[in-house]
């Protein structure tokens, strides 16, 4: 039987509550950067170590049960506090820490890095690049520029922009594989992402013949772009990151046609935080350099 002097560990009312929140042992897997096995395992040592049942499992689909509702809010609650004093505790009033993606951090902020020093001299900003979703107390990060379909609710979000993906390649690459049409991509080496659009769509959108033949894969939208600028293939290129190198002719984008991506771009902190100056300026910058002129 279980103790009823016993304390649960914190981590586990903290894997708890992001699994009740999000109604997914895998998406809270996701937000936290464990394994899926680790969530569930937390979950069931903390129902043990309670004496009550917190989820009703029918397969994948996962419902807390009256009592975990209850537990769940109020964890959620406490949690938000506790990360609201550990952010504040932080931070000072000129730091301010930033996360993005690496491929965004590379291809779209660090050319522009020049211009918000210029304009930002008092501001000590401190990126941090990284494809997980970072946990805003426990890494030190006070706001994040997020590519996702949504923001989650627990945070402050302001939708910066939406973008389109098109196939873009060097131009070297398109004269020597003749690149005029849409079907000619049949003939060149397409370069795969990790993106929700992909060939087989662009192809279905263009009304080419036939299914792409995919080739190599690279995870990283920075890695295919410079491969893409160095000839390698044809990429397919979201426009806020592609945008520096066709403007300079390093990419071109041999066709019109263009889908609409499923993410966009938000910034996000983390609810209930006063915003020091200098958080206020960061945020300013970015909607200037995604709503105003390039």
């Amino acid at each position: 039987m279980p103790s009823t002097h016993a304390r649960p560990a914190l981590r586990s009312l903290q894997i708890f509550e992001a699994a009740a929140r999000l109604g997914s042992f895998t998406a809270a897997a996701e937000e936290l950067g464990i394994t899926q096995s680790g969530v569930s395992r937390q979950v069931s040592d903390l129902e043990a170590t309670l004496g009550v049942v917190l989820f009703h499992r029918k397969g994948a689909r996962l419902t807390a049960t009256p009592t975990g509702e209850r537990l769940a809010a109020q964890l959620s609650d406490a949690l938000s506090r506790a990360w609201s004093a550990v952010a504040e505790a932080r931070r000072s009033d000129q730091v301010v820490t930033l996360s993005m993606l690496p491929s965004v951090a590379t291809r779209w902020f660090a050319p522009r890095l020049g211009a918000f020093l210029t304009s930002n001299p008092g501001v000590d900003l401190r990126i941090t690049a990284s494809r997980h979703l970072v946990d805003f107390a426990s890494e030190g990060v006070d706001a994040a520029l997020r590519y996702s379909p949504s923001p989650a609710r627990h945070l402050d979000a302001l939708k910066l922009a939406t973008e389109t993906i098109r196939p873009v390649c060097s131009p070297h690459y398109q004269r020597a594989h003749g690149l005029n049409a849409p079907d000619d991509l049949h003939r060149a080496t397409l370069l795969c992402g990790d993106i929700p659009e992909d060939w087989r769509a662009w192809f279905a959108a263009a009304g080419c013949e036939g299914e792409p033949s995919p080739g190599p894969r690279l995870g990283d939208d920075g890695a295919i772009l410079q491969a893409a600028v160095e000839g390698q293939g044809v990429a397919l290129g979201r426009s806020l990151l592609v945008a520096d190198d066709i403007a300079v002719g390093r990419l071109i984008a041999p066709f019109g046609v263009s889908l609409d991506a499923s993410h966009a771009y938000w910034f996000v902190q983390p609810k209930g935080i006063r915003p020091t100056a200098a958080m206020d300026a960061v945020k300013a910058w970015l909607v200037g350099q995604f709503t105003g002129p390039d």
